[in-house]
């Protein structure tokens, strides 16, 4: 039976709308993942835009790994949890309530499903008395039950909207089933959840006061994967069809069988489908955020592929998941986007694999000999060790340890972490975003966005939210001059922050042209746009101003040659891939859109040429210099896809989209562009890196920082022409690498820091001396024990200067490196190096220029001083 499409079809003939998945990756600060249906409606329970339909019904992908709802550690411990798992789902905007919504139900579980009512038991909270009664005209009373605010209640926050809700569970029967919690209400998996029907009829106050809404809702979700057991008489959910697949392409990797070797398969199973949705949806492998949970889903799956591969007796020396992922693409073919991504994301998933297994085999050894030293505490210092080195998140360490009953000295490991000055930086949300987040903004009506045609106009301020005495936001009837506020518009030119584009700046006047307000950034929110903007005068609600935009021009310089980009990526790195015999689908992961510059992360399995960065230039000024008009058009979703226009995830499953095209380049995009390619000016690649495994990111100039950028690069040469004295660079630099060099030469420029009983040797020279002056120091050491030699050298081809720290004597290097790379991070300064307890190295650069002579004298300095304070202690 097609559970998915019975369901769907049953609400389709009540008149609910079908409604596909949203992204994994929701709109919306507050979520790490889309964890449940209502997620993509979040904003019509709010007040904050209006139903497009009274009725919709949903099969939504869910991720409940990290953040609030996290079932990542009992995937394979249980028979029902999930990483990823489809939820369906009916929901009513303000129409239908409760009568209805439990007649549905029943219906679609009792007709529809076939279960009969001696199986079928509900939940009701211990107030509803309604829900309690209209239950009876179906189920026996017998099989109803009342439960309190831990079962049976639902809110979406702290305060807002939310109310009873009742659950629908199947008795799976008692001969499977011997536990003492195995009765209606106990812990036992006989009597399995399978629907919970939500009755939004309150709003909560701050102060916990629940008031009745005046147009309640229902927001369902039935778990597929659960009910697809049920109905195959299966007690788990990965002995169902949907899982058969991918269990045999794990006995056909492994060659061994399922039933030996459950847990192991039951998590490979689950992992990969997270996994390949993930990086099909643009999540890549990263050390925070989502691309970190991410990270850790992967490396759980690996070491159950090393237990599966110890089980034979071999070491897991080659990837193996990205094959799994293969068998989830084909398998789950509701979802295109794996079909369209699926050589992407699984050469991204090897590359991310290959990374790991450098590391896990030793980190496995570590393990097992703390292990064998642990009783009933591990070490939180190897925990730790585990993670800093070898690549093990913490969660992992204590799911190897679960079924041992041992647990980490977690203070052990938080000592260890503080200690670490490299630490990563965990999951961040702005605080702009989560000031947003909580504004109520549901008596406001959409505002219009004129900026398409109008970057000056005339407005009325409809709403002002300003800090209170405690600094929240409220409501606010005026504001006073120094108030840094919110304000919506009734009409505005200021597009807001989303697809790259930083959000518009600009100034509001009032009509006698007087300064009013500088505003700072622009959001939307639901359907809303909203400004941030710090207030030079008075202002009240329903006055009216001048809106003027600022930095749109270079803003829309960099955000169309930022299309050109994408359209060069695929041409000139598609041709290269086929010519290595390979197919690379080139998926954007990301970009960020400023007036000065560009960033733009896309898939691809290895760096970039010289050779191809410069086509890639060559590529996208000759579309520049086409002259081009730019034409948009606005185009039905299917109608754009079928054109060839390039479209993110979301845009797929809008309605309409608008399409804009910029000489060869056709995207869905919603933001603002040059009206001509040629007003891009020119193009120029600054910087060409990678992001993670399989991820490359470009960095690149046009516009006034083009120019900006050339005339640098200019001056550049022109003072190596001087240095060399010679025109020609290459001649100079080649008579310069010929000339012999001396030992005599370096020791007169190294310069001696005693500092207490230790001493800084430091030569800021050209590389070639790197060799003679840690040679030179070496011999010193007879009369200094405790050294420390700084090595400083340009960087041309990485634009930036370059460190080698070497230590004869007792300093640590590390904490040395820790230390320099703290205060380079406060001047400002990119900085990338590593190494061991006795040298390290260091590049410190700019992101979007190289160092002038003066900087790297200035920056020369500074590494020195922070040198001699770290030895002083």
């Amino acid at each position: 039976m097609d559970i998915k499409n019975a369901f769907l079809q049953h609400f389709e003939h009540l008149n609910h709308v079908r409604v596909p998945s949203s992204s994994l990756v929701p709109d919306d600060s507050s979520l790490l993942f889309t964890n449940a249906g209502m997620v993509q409606f979040k904003d019509i329970f709010l007040g904050k835009v209006a139903p497009f339909a009274p009725r919709a019904t949903s099969a939504q992908l869910c991720m409940r790994a990290g953040g609030k709802h996290n079932d990542l550690e009992n995937v394979g411990y249980t028979n029902r949890h999930h990483t990823l798992f489809e939820m369906l789902g009916n929901f009513s905007f303000f129409d239908y309530f409760k009568e209805e919504a439990i007649a549905y139900a029943y219906s679609f579980v009792h007709k529809t499903l076939g279960f009969q009512n001696k199986d079928i038991y509900i939940s009701v909270h211990e107030k509803d008395a309604q829900a309690y009664q209209l239950w009876q005209k179906f189920v026996p009373k017998s099989h109803i039950k009342t439960m309190g605010d831990k079962d049976n209640f639902w809110q979406m926050a702290d305060t807002g909207p939310c109310g009873y809700c009742s659950e629908i569970y199947i008795d799976q029967g008692a001969q499977a089933f011997h536990s003492d919690q195995d009765y209606f209400g106990g812990e036992g998996d006989r009597f399995l959840e399978i629907w919970n029907l939500v009755f939004m009829q309150y709003d909560r106050s701050k102060e916990g006061v629940l008031t009745p809404l005046s147009q309640p809702c229902i927001d369902t979700g039935m778990g597929l994967e659960r009910v697809q057991a049920l109905l195959e008489g299966v007690q788990n959910n990965f002995d169902s069809s949907l899982f058969k697949p991918l269990m045999a392409c794990i006995e056909e990797v492994f060659d061994l069988p399922y039933s030996a070797h459950k847990e192991s398969f039951r998590v490979l199973a689950d992992h990969a489908r997270s996994v390949a949705f993930l990086l099909a949806m643009g999540v890549y492998f990263d050390n925070t955020g989502r691309g970190y949970v991410l990270r850790r889903i992967l490396r759980r799956a690996l070491r159950h592929g090393y237990l599966l591969e110890h089980a034979k007796g071999h070491e897991l020396n080659q990837p193996f998941f990205y094959k799994i992922l293969g068998s989830v693409c084909a398998s789950m073919h509701d979802y295109p986007i794996l079909q369209e991504h699926q050589q992407s994301l699984q050469a991204e998933c090897k590359a991310e694999e290959e990374l790991f297994l450098d590391t896990l085999e030793k980190g496995m050894h570590l393990f097992e000999s703390a292990l064998a030293q642990s009783n009933e505490i591990f070490s939180g210092a190897v925990a730790f060790k585990l993670y800093d080195t070898y690549g093990f998140p913490l969660d992992l360490t204590m799911d190897m340890l679960r079924d041992k009953g041992i647990e980490v000295d977690l203070a052990g490991y938080e000592a260890c972490m503080q200690e670490q000055k490299q630490r990563s930086q965990h999951f961040k949300q702005t605080s702009t975003k989560e000031g947003l987040r909580a504004l109520d903004l549901s008596m406001l009506e959409p505002n219009t966005f004129e900026g398409y045609t109008h970057e000056r106009l005339h407005a009325k301020i409809n709403a002002l939210y300003a800090p209170d005495v405690q600094g929240e936001l409220v409501y606010s009837k005026e504001v006073h001059a120094g108030t840094k506020a919110y304000v919506v518009l009734d009409k505005t030119p200021f597009y807001p922050q989303g697809g790259g584009p930083i959000g518009d700046k600009g100034v509001l006047l009032d009509l006698q042209h007087n300064p009013l307000a500088h505003v700072l950034d622009t959001q939307k929110v639901g359907a809303i746009n909203i400004s941030f903007v710090e207030f030079v005068a008075p202002a009240r609600i329903g006055d009216g101003v001048i809106a003027q935009v600022i930095e749109r021009a270079e803003i829309a310089k960099h955000h169309s040659a930022t299309h050109l980009l994408h359209l060069a990526l695929r041409k000139v790195l598609g041709e290269a891939a086929r010519a290595e015999g390979k197919i690379a689908q080139i998926q954007q992961k990301g970009s960020h859109i400023e007036a000065q510059r560009l960033r733009f992360d896309f898939s691809f399995y290895r760096a970039l040429s010289d050779a191809e960065i410069d086509a890639i230039e060559a590529f996208v000024n000759a579309q520049v210099s086409m002259g081009s008009s730019t034409h948009v058009q606005h185009m039905e979703a299917e109608a754009a896809k079928q054109s060839g226009a390039v479209m993110l995830f979301e845009d797929k499953y809008l309605e309409e989209v608008r399409v804009v095209r910029i000489a060869d380049s056709l995207e869905a995009c919603g933001g603002v562009h040059v009206r001509d390619s040629a007003h891009i000016g020119g193009f120029a690649i600054t910087k060409s890196l990678s992001v993670s495994a399989g991820v490359r990111r470009i960095e690149a100039v046009c516009g006034k920082a083009y120019y900006q950028f050339i005339a640098q690069e200019r001056a550049t040469l022109r003072q190596a022409r001087q240095k060399l004295k010679t025109h020609d660079i290459l001649k100079g630099l080649d008579t310069k690498a010929q000339r012999p060099t001396s030992k005599q030469d370096c020791t007169h420029l190294v310069q001696w820091y005693p500092i207490q009983d230790k001493q800084l040797a430091l030569l800021h020279a050209q590389k070639e001396h790197l060799k003679e002056f840690f040679a030179l120091v070496d011999a010193h050491k007879k009369q200094q024990k405790n050294l420390v030699a700084l090595f400083l050298c340009p960087n041309p081809q990485k634009h930036g200067l370059e460190l080698s720290l070497k230590s004869v004597g007792s300093e640590d290097m590390l904490a040395l490196l820790a230390h320099l790379k703290h205060r380079l991070e406060g001047l400002g300064y990119e900085n990338k190096g590593g190494g061991k307890r006795d040298f390290v190295s260091l590049l410190v650069c700019k992101s979007q220029a190289m160092l002038a002579p003066e900087e790297i004298q200035n920056l020369v300095e500074a590494l020195k001083q922070s040198t001699l304070e770290f030895m002083a202690g």
